[in-house]
């Protein structure tokens, strides 16, 4: 029995308005929607030209309004940063620079603006030094804060959350859509994401040089093997898919060679080959002769990421850019007077 009443409508959150495959991002995105949001700023309480540079970076700007107040509202319960206001006096006024402590390539500056946006109400002042998806080295100052010390240190963890969560997943990213430059294959995300975070995440991969497959289970399909099980076979449940939702791509995944000639006839518009070795790729890549997209899946490493590449696939299936990739260590400077320098390294590490 479905675990959700059927008049509780579904909030769909992070994604452009209208249309079956609502949930899209961009041009770079597998579900080929546009990626286009509409800005009601009666709904958004962010700076209306820090929400337009999201809504450029195919972001929704109020679910990274939600996003930054959920983050804030978990490290303050409810409560004040108790530390930071019997330390630091109320009227203090300080500039902060984050400052990238290892190379890497940078994402999610502006978000991390939104966060400290929401705490920093009174004066709040922001120099941008690089922009999302720059490879940066270490030592590089990222962004420039000047605002009231109270505010900065107290928004500073939860902004740090998430530019080093999404810098490290576009750091990761590069490294992959350098091993496949001048091949046409590209490194593609998936559904494994960290709950509430996939738009940022999925954001994050284009940052880095990837795109995006499906945004969400409802802007395309990818039929399994459990799909195929319930089906009766692969052909009834792409048949059933076509029929039901006549203008969602589909992806079929497969395990064997044996199982593309049936695919092809019914007109798959991907087909993802599961845990392939490179010969059978090969072999793939030549049975289906540009009647379809292919994906491979499972067996990709980055030392044989451009041979799976070079056999002529579309897509590189990779779920650990966004479930395992590292954060990019990233930190907070505060700009002290020489005389109070040895006090600020006791808050650089924002712990």
């Amino acid at each position: 029995m479905s675990s959700t009443p059927d008049d509780l409508p579904l909030l769909q959150i992070g994604g452009p308005t209208g249309g079956a495959s609502a949930g899209g991002c961009g041009d770079a995105c597998g579900c080929g929607d546009d990626g286009s949001f509409e800005l009601d700023p009666l709904s958004c309480g962010l700076d209306p030209d820090l929400a337009a540079l999201l809504v450029a970076a195919g972001l929704d700007p109020v679910q990274v309004e939600d996003i930054a107040h959920l983050a804030l509202e978990e490290d303050l319960d409810q409560g004040v940063d108790v530390t930071t206001v019997a330390t630091v006096p109320e009227d203090a006024v300080a500039t902060g620079d984050f400052t990238a402590r290892e190379a890497g390539t940078v994402a999610g500056l502006r978000v991390a603006e939104a966060v400290l946006s929401l705490v920093c109400t009174e004066e709040f002042a922001v120099e941008r030094h690089v922009e999302d998806g720059d490879r940066v080295a270490a030592g590089t100052k990222l962004l420039s804060v000047t605002t009231r010390t109270r505010d900065l240190l107290t928004a500073e963890r939860s902004a740090l959350n998430l530019l080093c969560r999404l810098s490290g997943i576009a750091t990761a990213t590069r490294a992959w859509a350098d091993v496949l430059e001048g091949t046409k294959a590209k490194v593609r995300d998936t559904r494994k994401t960290t709950p509430g975070l996939r738009a940022l995440e999925k954001f994050a991969v284009r940052c880095g040089g990837g795109v995006n497959h499906r945004m969400s289970l409802s802007d395309a399909a990818l039929i399994k093997d459990n799909h195929v099980v319930a089906a009766g076979g692969v052909a009834e449940a792409f048949t059933a898919v076509r029929t039901e939702f006549p203008g969602v791509p589909i992806e079929v995944e497969v395990d064997r060679l044996d199982q593309i000639p049936p695919i092809l006839a019914e007109g798959a518009d991907l087909i993802l080959l599961d845990n392939f070795t490179l010969e059978q790729t090969r072999e793939a890549v030549a049975l289906v002769a540009g009647r379809a997209m292919l994906e491979s899946s499972g067996r990709l490493t980055l030392d044989n990421a451009r041979a799976y590449a070079e056999t002529g696939v579309d897509y590189l299936a990779v779920g650990s850019l966004t479930h395992s990739s590292p954060i990019l260590d990233i930190g907070l400077d505060l700009c002290e007077d020489e005389g109070d320098r040895g006090a600020a390294d006791d808050v650089r590490e924002g712990r």
